[in-house]
């Protein structure tokens, strides 16, 4: 356990650099749950979903509950083709729109906390330049939070980062036969 010395630390407020990581699940749940709270203290939280649209996710609708308190948008069509196949150019185009829009958010200070969700994933299938978001985040209004999702975080932004979290799986349902459940997995 790590303890400090109280006298010695400032208080400091300012916005956070989050990143929620690795190969288990429960990346954006996580940064749902870091954005309730802020919806629940009062803050205004914009999340963008990088590569999701295909399926409707029951977050959409919960959501809504906040009314503009908390928007997100989907700003993908779903699952991406990588490995031995090119990536869609449509996809390409469609990861670019979401990273305009979310630096014109981060920049804009309108919103207190804005959620990259699966950002990780567009940076390391190479659809998107990390430096691009590094820039962003080193320019961000001081009191921005800025949360990115996703497997495989780029080391540049590991590095900028307050906070990484890396989500480890121990063991999944899949492995047993049993399919994504509503209400847990979407």
């Amino acid at each position: 356990m790590l303890v400090l010395d109280e006298s010695a630390m400032q208080e400091t407020r300012r916005g956070l650099i989050l990143i929620t990581t690795g190969p288990g699940k429960g990346k954006t749940t996580a940064a749902m749950g870091t954005a309730l709270r802020a919806v629940g203290n009062g803050m205004r939280v914009l999340m963008l979903q990088f590569l999701k649209g295909s399926w409707h996710y029951g977050e959409l609708d919960a959501v809504e509950a906040f009314g503009g308190n908390w928007v997100m948008k989907q700003m993908g069509r779903g699952f991406v083709k990588i490995g031995g196949a090119e990536t869609d150019p449509v996809d390409i185009r469609m990861v670019d729109a979401a990273w305009d829009e979310a630096r014109a958010a981060i920049l804009s200070g309108e919103w207190d906390m804005v959620v990259l969700d699966e950002i990780n994933y567009a940076i390391s299938y190479g659809m998107l330049d990390p430096e691009r978001v590094a820039e962003t985040l080193r320019a961000k209004p001081e009191m921005v939070h800025v949360i990115l999702t996703g497997r495989n975080a780029h080391p540049s932004l590991v590095e900028l980062a307050d906070t990484v979290t890396e989500m480890r799986e121990v063991k999944h349902a899949y492995q047993k036969g049993i399919l994504a459940q509503r209400g847990i997995e979407y």
